[in-house]
């Protein structure tokens, strides 16, 4: 199991005690949370991944690592595809209807999706599973596969079945191996991910998975009913390079493939031989079929640096980048020269810490995002504001706190927001569901 989710899973739930209730009544006040929808397991889903995406009538997608069929052959059961539809009467409940259950090895089908979903403008659903498909990845002995590329269209008529089609199989562990987080459109129609191993180069925990990872292209074919075809941009080789990228890859008006890796970079100090972790840059190429041009933007030291970026970065419109580390939030700004420099907004304190998943502006350029942590709740979602004059600081203030079962607990994915200024995501863990004390997961509407 990758080494990311083994450490997004090893938070525990705290057990909250009457002064915790008090300042978690006290810290939300300003913000109202609802729990949409608690998943249970079997067959609905568990775990859910990468958070939500909207359809233009409202409704909700998403997918769960686990749950939906205990017959599936892989690592753990295999995951399912859901939609959310919103109740037509205020007050109501939403629905949730699971659109697909992944089968793994025995179908040669996808397992366990570590990302979400993006649509296009016709409706139809992508993401990626981790194992699963026809390739010859081996874990500790089996064949689980090197994971897939899959769509999901929604049917002809009302009410009919959702139709999945494996786009891409990765083959070997050289191609990619455990596809990681959410991909990106260009707009040609290209889609990108990256593989948190594999990719051809390093020799990252390779007693269980080959390779630091890759980040990869997949282009749609020329005519319909073809193959899509798949091209490793870059794969990254650990030491003074990342490793391990962790997908959520954001593109520029010039094609320009922005992102972060776990670990590599900086191998000394705090962050020992894994290394802290990089911020990557990756050009296309000015003639066709050569070589994409890699450039660490930032490497991460740790002290009183950020180390660890645990998710994608997103772009403002002056073309700075934003992330986040598991004590941090970062921006790092271009130079005329072509360097970039990093500036520490926030960091995190025992309130709340680890976030997870991307953060998200508003119109008025507050930054959201979700700790995975806290000393007084079990995770967060948050919002920082900038500064109102120069060297004045960010202002971080928690709009939510969860309190485990039956409410959410330990929120791992970016969110959303709709044109009411309200935010949705999900929780790996909490709600109402029986698959461990710490329930199945949900997904949550946070409300000014």
């Amino acid at each position: 199991m990758p080494r990311q989710f083994s450490r997004r899973l090893s938070g525990s739930i705290l057990t909250l005690s009457f002064f915790v209730l008090a300042l978690l009544s006290t810290a939300s006040a300003e913000w109202n949370e609802k729990v949409l929808y608690s998943f249970q397991g079997l067959p609905d889903g568990a775990t859910p991944a990468g958070g939500v995406v909207f359809d233009k009538a409202g409704n909700l997608y998403g997918t769960t690592i686990d749950g939906g069929s205990s017959s599936c052959r892989s690592i753990q059961q295999c995951g399912t595809v859901y939609q959310l539809a919103p109740p037509t009467k205020e007050g109501d409940p939403w629905t949730e209807t699971v659109l697909y259950v992944f089968k793994g090895n025995a179908s040669n089908d996808g397992a366990s999706p570590f990302g979400g979903l993006v649509i296009d403008s016709a409706g139809n659903l992508y993401g990626t599973t981790g194992y699963g498909g026809t390739g010859d990845c081996v874990l500790l002995g089996t064949k689980m596969g090197c994971g897939t590329v899959f769509e999901l269209s929604p049917p002809a008529q009302k009410g009919g079945n959702w139709t999945e089609t494996v786009l891409y199989s990765f083959p070997t562990a050289k191609q990619g191996y455990v596809p990681w987080g959410n991909l990106a459109f260009d707009s040609a129609g290209n889609l990108y991910g990256a593989t948190e191993f594999g990719g051809g180069f390093g020799t990252c925990d390779q007693n269980i998975y080959l390779y630091c990872g890759a980040v990869f292209e997949l282009s749609p074919p020329k005519t319909k009913g073809g193959k899509w075809t798949e091209k490793v941009l870059h794969g990254f080789k650990g030491g003074t390079d990342g490793a391990n990228p962790n997908g959520g890859l954001v593109l520029d008006n010039t094609g320009a493939i922005y992102g972060t890796t776990f670990g590599g970079g900086n191998e000394s100090g705090d962050c020992g031989s894994g290394g802290c972790g990089t911020a990557f840059e990756l050009k296309p190429p000015d003639k066709k079929d050569a070589a994409w041009t890699e450039k660490r933007l930032h490497i991460f030291t740790g002290g009183n640096d950020s180390r660890l970026p645990s998710a994608g970065m997103i772009l403002d419109s002056a073309g700075s980048l934003y992330g986040a580390t598991v004590g941090t939030v970062f921006r790092l700004v271009p130079s005329p020269n072509g360097d970039w420099k990093e500036t520490i907004l926030y960091t995190f304190n025992t309130e709340a810490y680890g976030p997870e998943g991307a953060l998200i502006f508003d119109s008025n350029g507050n930054l959201y995002g979700t700790t995975n942590s806290s000393d007084v709740f079990s995770g967060t979602v948050f919002r920082l504001k900038p500064r109102r004059q120069n060297g004045g600081k960010w202002t971080l203030a928690i709009l939510y706190g969860f309190a485990g079962p039956p409410d959410g607990a330990q929120p791992a994915a970016n969110l959303v927001i709709d044109k009411h200024g309200n935010l949705y995501s999900t929780t790996q863990k909490g709600g109402t569901g029986g698959c461990s004390p710490f329930g199945c997961g949900t997904v949550f509407k946070v409300s000014p």
